[in-house]
Parts: structure tokens; sequence; C-alpha cells
């Protein structure tokens, strides 16, 4: 794909995201690679900056001896290994961050990126992958199975998302321009900050997936092992219909999860990229019971010519055309509307009863998913880019006019 090259944006570009570590990467950090891409092949390789960087030692990244401008929690202890330890003193760390010299600043946020320090003359746009979780809507959720509320610190843990919820509204008013990754998270930006944001799609790498391949009688989940991914209604439902489900993925929640999973339901940890590929293109439909800003997963799934069954909220509105009895043509899945054992079990009983894998056609599925690709996601950056920095230099211009005129 050819994007559009004839934009005058500016030789010296930052782009700026929370941290680069192999412990912590996803969607997000594809993102800014993807960004980083295209701004190298329309404008000019963006200097990049973050709080840690620890992908600089990974010869696999595409980030290895790539120079990155941290801040003070890189040279703390442990702070590359375990930056989110250090969250009180985030906020402050970014802003330390020295974007002089750069007109064109864009962000990458999904805690406190956004917060850095520009000036008048320079236009920061910010693509926001979500206002912080845990400091809003999902805090109790986050804290119901905390460490930390155990042992008594969750009234000083409570505290401290106060404060943060103070700064990262306070900080929204800093940027000029807001990107959200989907229709829900422009609606939580509206609500938590008041800002008006528009909506673009994060990049998929559909390629990656095969579409057409024999499906096998299984059902499949992957994602991180956290609590507000809601993976336990999935292996609850399962267990009670005494289906088999395979679920993928690692975190905090895995050993809870293997102490309630029954005999159908496999908890198999990590899995390769290639793994993960292999399943998504056999299973039988790819269900998924959280509440997810987008969810690139599903889309994946669906890349995949799987169909999805998904709690109805979130991302996955905009992601997963929803089967109805009465209008079939085109769905790419099942969406059921309480996130509860009962609604996920009902919306398995019909997906498995009227045998929807067999409706839901693979290759429409896959065509739907070519609309979150990365060169659709790499075409509409540019257009916006390029309108966001016209209307910035416009309006710098005219501002420039007006001053003279006076004088």
């Amino acid at each position: 794909m050819s994007v559009n090259s004839s934009l005058d944006l500016p030789s010296n570009i930052a782009l700026v995201h929370e941290w680069f570590t192999p412990r912590s990467t996803g969607g997000a950090e594809n993102v800014v690679q993807i960004i980083d891409d295209l701004l190298s092949e329309i404008a000019s390789q963006p200097e990049l900056f973050s709080l840690v960087n620890e992908e600089r030692l990974e010869k696999n990244s595409w980030l290895f001896n790539r120079q990155v401008k941290t801040s003070f929690i890189q040279k703390l202890p442990f702070g590359i290994s375990h930056v989110q330890q250090y969250l009180p003193l985030l906020p402050f760390a970014i802003e330390q961050l020295d974007l002089e010299g750069y007109p064109l600043v864009l962000s990458s946020n999904h805690l406190v990126a956004k917060g850095i320090l520009t000036s008048p003359d320079q236009l920061h746009i910010s693509y926001v992958h979500t206002p912080v979780r845990y400091a809003w809507d999902q805090m109790n959720i986050y804290l119901k199975r905390s460490f930390l509320r155990r042992i008594g610190l969750g009234p000083l843990i409570r505290w401290q998302l106060h404060a943060l919820r103070q700064w990262d509204q306070l900080s929204s008013s800093r940027v000029d321009y807001l990107l959200a990754n989907s229709n829900f998270t422009a609606k939580r930006i509206w609500k938590y900050w008041r800002r008006r944001s528009e909506v673009l799609h994060p990049p998929v790498d559909i390629n990656r997936f095969e579409w057409n391949r024999p499906r096998d009688d299984f059902y499949l989940s992957v994602c991180r092992l956290v609590p507000n991914k809601r993976v336990d209604l999935l292996v609850r439902a399962f267990d009670r219909l005494k289906l088999p489900l395979m679920v993928v993925g690692d975190g905090v929640e895995k050993e809870y999860l293997k102490e309630l999973a029954g005999p159908t339901v496999k908890i198999v940890g990590f899995q390769s990229k290639e793994k993960i590929e292999s399943l998504m293109s056999r299973c039988r439909a790819f269900v998924y019971a959280g509440i997810e800003d987008f969810g690139i997963a599903p889309v994946e799934a669906m890349a995949s010519g799987a169909p999805v069954i998904a709690f109805r909220k979130g991302g996955v509105l905009d992601t997963v055309k929803c089967f109805h009895s009465d209008s079939e043509k085109g769905a790419t899945g099942l969406l059921f509307p309480y996130q509860t054992v009962k609604s996920l079990v009902e919306a398995i009983e019909f997906f498995k009863e009227k045998q929807l894998w067999k409706d839901l056609n693979p290759e429409l599925i896959r065509d739907w998913s070519n609309s979150f690709s990365q060169d659709s996601f790499k075409d509409k950056f540019a257009k916006i880019v390029n309108r966001a920095w016209r209307e910035h230099v416009n309006s710098c211009d005219i501002a420039t006019s007006d001053l003279s005129s006076s004088s």
C-alpha cells in the first residue's frame, strides 16, 4: 500500500509511550511501532521517549539498539523491570521529559504519556488506548483481588488512585488533538475528561492468520489472566455445559482459574504466536467475557475466520457484527447482554443449538476483519495527522498575523 507521502510535516517529531519492556507488550506497543514506521515513511524517523526502555537489549525487538530517551525511573532500583510499582511517581516522571525542539509531538497513552509538557507552538496529538482503567470505572474490580488490599493497604491505594484521577483529568487538557481507539474509549474520554475525540481503530496484523482451515470441536480464549478479563465466567460456563474450552494466557489469576476449571476446561498458559495462530484458525468459536476498550484478540480471531462470542459492551460493539435470527447476513459473531454465567451459557447454547459455526461464513468474517488492517490504520492516521498539522500551522500563522497587526 502506498500511503500519502505529500505531508508537509516537520523533520523533528517526538513519539512518546509509557514504557518499552518485553514484560509488558501488546496492542499499544504494536500501535507505536506502526506509527513509527509510518512517520519514517512519510516524514522522518521520530525520536522516541518513554519512562523506561528495556527493549534495547532484545535482539529480536524493533527497538534493539534504537535510541530512546527515558525518565529518571530508568535509574531507580528495579525501575526498568517493575516500572508500574512506581505508580505514584509516574505522572511527575513523564513531565520531566524534555520535548523542546519538536514541533510535532505524538503520544501513545494508556496511563501517563499524554501528560507530557509542550508549548503553544507545539502540536500534541495523543492516541488514547484507554483512560486509566484501574483509576476510573474498573477500580473496584482491580482492588477486589489485589494483594496490597489483602495486607491492609487498601485505603492507601485508593488514596493514590484518587490523586491519579485528579492528575489524569488535569493532564488531558494539555493535549491539542485526541484520538480514541474505539467508540467505547471515546465515551470514556468524554465521561472522565470532558474532551471530544476522533475514533481511529488500532492496526491488526490480519495477514498472520489463516481463515480456511477445518474447524475443530473446541472453543478458545486468549487474553491476560487478570480479574477484569472475567475469564472466570468462561471457565464456570463451560464447566456447567461440559464443553471443551482452551484458555491461553498468563497472569495473576492463572492458579485461581486452574482450581476453578473442570475436566473440559484446559488452562494452557502462555503459548507462542505460531501456536495461537493455529488455535484461532481451528477453534469452533472465540469467546470473551471481559470489557475491552478495543480488543485486538477478537479481531485476530475473525481474521482467522472464527466467529466470536463476547459480552455486548466495549470495543466489540465496533468490531463484532452480531448475529440476529431475522438478519444473519454479514454477521461475524454473537454478543450476550449480561456479564453473568447465565447469560453466557444461554449464548453458547444458542450458538450450539443453531450450529452457527456453519452459518457464519469464515470468508466473510475474514473480509470484515480487513477493516482493521495495518494498511487501513496507516492511511487514516496519515490523513488525520496531515489535517491536524495544517490546522495547527494555519492557526499559528493567523496568531502571528494578528500580533503583527496590533503592533
